[in-house]
């Protein structure tokens, strides 16, 4: 299984196989046919409440996971993680986010939950 985290501002790779934006809000400057993304599962997000807590530094980034995965044990966020987990059996899978810090985000939660 090949799931890899990469910033949606970087330029699509060849390698990248099925690219799906795990951000909830569409990243600011860049135009949707420019970012090559395949799809863009809302459900599989952080909440608004959590997005906001974690990015006001109120907690660590240990908290903002255990959270995060309780939101992720959720019916509709399971069957969607179910669903890409489905995908990166069949191919590679490339988590895109904006943040600055893809290995302190949500999509490496994500990432580590697919390769499980």
């Amino acid at each position: 299984m090949s799931v890899r985290v990469r910033r949606i501002y970087d330029p699509p790779e060849p390698d990248d196989g099925l690219r799906v934006l795990v951000d909830r809000l569409w990243p600011r400057g860049l135009a949707k046919d420019a970012a090559h993304v395949d799809e863009w599962p809302k459900g599989l997000t952080p909440s608004t409440e959590l997005r906001r807590w974690f990015h006001a530094g109120e907690g660590s980034f240990e908290e903002f996971r255990r959270r995060y995965e309780a939101e992720l044990a959720a019916p509709e966020a399971a069957e969607l993680l179910d669903g890409l987990g489905e995908s990166a059996r069949k191919g590679p899978v490339t988590l895109l986010t904006a943040s600055r810090t893809p290995e302190q985000s949500h999509a490496s939660v994500l990432a580590q939950l697919l390769e499980g």
